[in-house]
């Protein structure tokens, strides 16, 4: 394959042409799924910035681009961002991966989108893989509505909180965990969210793919039992039915809401995540005496 030469900064200095950050989905394991306009714009960037120029390395090296990487991850973030924006605001070409997938899902992309946009630079994406959707779409579960939940707290009592907090929440809900925690999540999962269906996905797009589907208690047995696998991990778990909404997730979820919407606006976005008529949610509302549109 004939190798693409990476975008020279000079053909991009201050003054000649805006800069810009591009982000850029890669592949979450089979390296053959960069789309040919991704690896276009990898190539023609001035510098990529990447969790891990090991991972990333080996993604540019299979498409013969050259173009230099600097790491950006949650440890050099703070001093790292400052020269990323140098560099756009200098008329450079910044591209940001995460090691795979979509960029700023569970990695620290957001605040350099955040300061790019603050500082008036060009922000653009350019779409591709992400296992959050990838393993959604193979789960066998409602995908009209979904909430993505990231990874869940290591401990078990945070843990439990936390599912708590998304227990009424009516969507199929989404989250990465790890090989290691992935048993006791799903018996946390089992005990706070009742017989719900799950799927657990892993390896996805790679020789070893697997999807393993049936209740949570069934699938806490079964990963307790064979331990921890290998590979990415992707849970997804059936939303409850409306009738389940427990009554205290109701008032919770309208206390939050409330926080920071009008009354109306808040008993509409209520009423959509429980599945509960809006007149009943808005009278509520009331009842509690808070005000507001």
């Amino acid at each position: 394959m004939k190798k693409r030469q990476p975008r020279k900064p000079s053909q991009t200095a201050a003054g000649s042409k805006r800069g810009r950050l591009l982000l850029v989905a890669t592949p979450i394991g089979n390296l053959g799924d960069l789309s040919a306009r991704a690896a276009r714009a990898l190539a023609e960037a001035c510098v990529v910035a990447c969790e891990d120029t090991r991972t990333t390395g080996v993604l540019l090296r299979a498409h013969g681009i050259e173009t230099p990487m600097t790491p950006y991850h949650d440890h050099n973030a703070e001093r790292a961002r400052p020269a990323l924006l140098a560099r756009i605001e200098a008329g450079e070409i910044v591209a940001l991966v995460s090691d795979a997938g979509t960029p700023l899902i569970a990695d620290p992309g957001y605040k350099l989108v955040r300061e790019a946009i603050a500082a008036g630079h060009e922000v653009s994406a350019l779409p591709g893989p992400s296992a959050v959707l990838t393993a959604l779409v193979i789960s066998g579960l409602p995908t009209d509505r979904f909430l993505f939940a990231g990874f869940l707290p290591p401990k078990e009592v945070a843990r439990r909180r936390a599912l708590g907090e998304v227990k009424g929440v009516a969507a199929t809900l989404v989250f990465y965990e790890s090989p290691q925690r992935l048993a006791d999540s799903l018996a946390d999962m089992a005990r706070v969210f009742g017989p719900r269906q799950g799927a657990v996905a892993r390896e996805l797009t790679k020789m070893f793919e697997e999807v393993r589907r049936g209740t949570l208690d069934e699938l806490a047995r079964h990963y307790a039992e064979a331990g921890a696998p290998k590979g990415e991990i992707v849970i997804v778990v059936e939303g409850p039915a409306p009738e389940d909404v427990a009554e205290h997730d109701v008032e919770a979820l309208l206390d939050e809401a409330l926080d920071r919407l009008t009354l109306r606006d808040a008993a509409a976005v209520v009423a959509e995540a429980t599945g509960m008529p809006r007149r009943e949610i808005y009278r509520r509302a009331l009842a509690r005496g808070k005000k507001g549109g």
